[in-house]
């Protein structure tokens, strides 16, 4: 059983926002075919909402893994998670973005949790993994951590 689990599914917004594909391909086909531009922009819609749903990476931490997307890595690996909301997650996500870092992130979900990688070996230095709820991803993480060599698990 999942330790903790999350979907990132896109924002209600999102899924409105893209309603406007119906009446810009009635737009554009309505010389043609009036028919034809009602049905191509409901195609086109129900493909953006499939799409949108389809590639809602999920975060995961389970077995003493985390989860995010299709890639994974063992909690021993990982550091202490520290979850960043409003302008901290802007700088996280900007400026202070290291470019070798892995990114789970999505952009209708503002906070994220910066895990950092351990394995010296990995060029990786980090994940970034947006989350609605990052203080409680942090605390999965820090709380799932496998106690490393001469640490107690107390």
């Amino acid at each position: 059983m999942p330790v903790y689990r999350e979907r990132l599914w896109p924002t209600p917004w999102i899924y409105i926002a893209t309603l406007l594909l119906v009446p810009a391909s009635i737009l554009v086909l309505a010389p043609v075919s009036m028919p034809a531009g009602i049905i191509t922009g409901i195609v086109l819609y129900g493909a953006c909402i499939g799409v949108l749903s389809v590639t809602s990476p999920l975060i995961e931490i389970s077995d003493g893994v985390l989860r995010a997307g299709r890639a994974e890595i063992p909690l021993s690996q990982t550091g202490h998670a520290v979850a960043a909301y409003d302008e901290r997650a802007r700088v996280e996500t900007g400026t202070g973005l290291d470019a070798r870092a892995f990114l789970v992130i999505r952009g209708w979900v503002k906070p994220v949790v910066r895990i950092p990688i351990e394995d010296p070996a990995d060029p990786v230095p980090y994940w970034l993994v947006s989350s609605r709820e990052a203080n409680e991803l942090a605390a999965a993480i820090n709380g799932s951590r496998r106690p490393e060599h001469g640490e107690s698990a107390d």
